[in-house]
């Protein structure tokens, strides 16, 4: 039967079917008809007129397994599994070679977490099907639920050994290969199976990534080239070269390719961020902002995208512009380490530095918190004239940071504003002979108690 036709029968039964149930007139369908009927109400997600399908079918083929297996399906689903069991121990006596009872009885065990056990079922079928490639993705996905990647790997490859375009067992294959840190073998594995299969485009895409991952950029561009040969149209593809031309500093190159994915009539924001991001390391801020805005445009919740205006109008100390782009970014995602970073040096930009002061506090409640963000709110508590909760902050960083010149310079200056002057002496003392190198930061923080004239010969 030819598909047209296929289809049109199916779509025939189905406006019997649901013009019988609309009169409540009882009509014949015959048993591969209630299978299509069924089939598509569950493909759609109609499960109570699949029920209501299922139940008249086995009132009118009761010896049917294949209607009985859609009502046991329909019970698992429902995680009615002692009712599913039974039934399909029925179904085993009167057909021990049917494969779908097997993979109901392993959906049981799974649901069950008993993996071992779906395997153990899963495993009766490769007794009479040794080349079922579904029975074995099936076999490494259960393997998957138990973290056993080796077996699990073992088991996709098996899989796409008997069908070599079942794509989705050749990504688990990769990611197996990731979880188990067994890199240089996945690249071994993707070129020998792209001997066979040249004109994979996701093999070809996963190789390449595998050799990003060893910031062999050159050959990653080269696989990424193979996979657009072999599909121009595959997107990802594209974005990824991109991403490694931008490796290499190839910014040019880079937007050359990304304008291919807009010409592609790809409608992502995705490939004008990357625009954006190239021209902002040509120093090109103009195109960058204007890159960044049409990606707004597109998609105003690209929190990234309003991050990314607020570093350029920071860098060219634009700071009322990055400030309200930072807060644009921050309602969008409030849990952004480097978007409250930001916020920070902006506001100290501005010389607000209660705001700047919340944004070091933000990271430091997201426990993100690194030596410069500790060192950053002690500096503005500084300026805030908040010196003993400065010095409390400084003396817990002492005992964990290995430069304690760092901390010394500091804790010297602010004796010197308490008029603690014999404490300020020790402590500058102490730090330039740790490190007199760093004595800048005694300049920069308390340029006016640098003036001092003892200080200042401390100093030289």
């Amino acid at each position: 039967m030819e598909f047209e036709e296929f289809e049109n029968d199916k779509n025939l039964s189905l406006t019997r079917f649901e013009k019988m149930l609309k009169t409540n007139r009882i009509l014949f369908f015959d048993s591969n008809e209630f299978e299509n009927i069924i089939s598509y109400y569950l493909e759609n997600g109609k499960i109570n007129l699949a029920k209501k399908a299922i139940k008249l079918s086995l009132e009118q083929h009761p010896a049917s397994s294949n209607l009985a297996l859609f009502r046991i399906e329909i019970l698992i689903f429902e995680n009615k599994l002692d009712n599913a069991e039974k039934l399909l121990d029925d179904l085993v006596f009167s057909e021990p070679s049917n494969e779908e009872i097997y993979i109901q009885k392993a959906n049981i065990y799974s649901k069950r977490k008993l993996h071992l056990r779906a395997i153990a079922c899963l495993n009766e079928i490769l007794k009479f099907s040794s080349d079922n490639p579904e029975v074995y993705s099936l076999i490494g996905i259960e393997y998957l639920f138990m973290e056993d990647f080796e077996n699990a790997k073992i088991n996709f490859i098996n899989c796409l050994k008997h069908d070599e375009s079942d794509y989705s067992a050749l990504y688990n294959i990769i990611y197996c290969f990731e979880i188990l840190e067994q890199n240089e073998s996945a690249i071994e594995y993707l070129n020998n199976y792209l001997d066979s299969n040249p004109y994979c485009e996701v093999a070809w895409h996963q190789l390449g990534k595998q050799y990003l991952f060893y910031k062999n950029y050159k050959k990653a561009i080269s696989a990424f080239d193979f996979a657009i040969i072999s599909d121009e149209y595959f997107i990802g593809a594209y974005i990824e070269k991109g991403k490694a031309l931008e490796k290499l500093s190839k910014y040019q190159e880079a937007i050359e390719n990304y304008k291919l994915i807009i010409a592609l009539k790809d409608e992502s924001s995705y490939p004008i961020l990357r625009m954006g991001i190239c021209h902002d390391k040509l120093g090109s801020y103009k195109k960058a902002i204007e890159y960044f805005n049409d990606c707004i445009e597109i998609d105003s919740q690209m929190n990234k995208a309003w991050y990314l205006l607020s570093t350029i109008y920071y860098k060219n100390q634009d700071y009322n512009k990055a400030l309200l782009n930072i807060k644009k970014a921050l309602d969008i995602n409030s849990e952004k380490e480097k978007y409250w970073k930001l916020y920070a040096k902006i506001n100290i930009g501005l010389k607000l530095y209660e705001e700047a002061d919340i944004g070091f506090q933000k990271i430091i409640d997201l426990g993100e918190a690194d030596e410069s963000i500790w060192l950053g709110k002690a500096d503005i508590l500084i300026k805030l004239g908040e010196y003993n909760y400065a010095i409390d902050i400084l003396d817990e960083c002492y005992e964990v940071f290995e430069e304690k010149s760092i901390i010394t310079y500091r804790l010297s200056g602010i004796y010197f504003l308490q008029n603690k002057i014999e404490k300020g002496i020790i402590q500058l003392k102490k730090a330039l002979k740790l490190n007199e190198k760093n004595k800048y930061i005694f300049k920069e923080l308390f340029n006016n108690v640098a003036k001092y004239k003892y200080v200042e010969n401390l100093l030289k």
